[in-house]
């Protein structure tokens, strides 16, 4: 449902919260290794997630990103997806035709607007610590690796 650089984005997020709960911050490599992505792949969506304002970055010795306590209870995982697929897991056709709509509606269009009502309030509903508060340790590897 989501794309592969909104699966990476949501993974790297829970990552950088889990290790930068004490303000510390993380580097790309070690995100892209914790991950299982690209290292320059990983960049790119760290820097969406950095524009959109979901986590933060600084250049340098010591730099890298963070993502506190406080601001991952804020960091809702639409507003993730948001910044990386955009709205398109909420009003995309699930038969991907590209001419669906609620005027000339696929065969399953009806249906599948509810479900994608309900990601859409799941989504809006969940922090990214709550997600990870979710994940216990023997499935936060998992989880992350994919």
């Amino acid at each position: 449902m989501f794309s592969k650089a909104c699966q990476y984005a949501i993974r790297a997020t829970l990552h950088i919260a889990a290790t930068t709960a004490t303000d510390e911050r993380v580097g790309v490599t070690a995100i892209a290794k914790a991950t299982g992505s690209p290292e320059a792949f990983t960049a790119k969506v760290l820097q969406k997630l950095v524009k959109a304002g979901l986590i933060g970055s600084m250049k340098g010795p010591g730099g890298g990103f963070t993502l506190t306590e406080a601001r991952a209870k804020k960091v809702k995982i639409s507003a993730i997806v948001d910044a990386i697929d955009g709205d398109s897991v909420y009003t995309g056709c699930a038969l991907g035709l590209s001419k669906c709509s609620s005027e000339k509606p696929c065969p399953i269009h009806d249906r599948f607007k509810s479900i994608r009502d309900d990601l859409s309030d799941l989504l809006e509903r969940t922090s990214v610590h709550d997600l990870s508060i979710g994940l216990g340790e023997g499935i936060r590897a998992h989880v992350l690796k994919g």
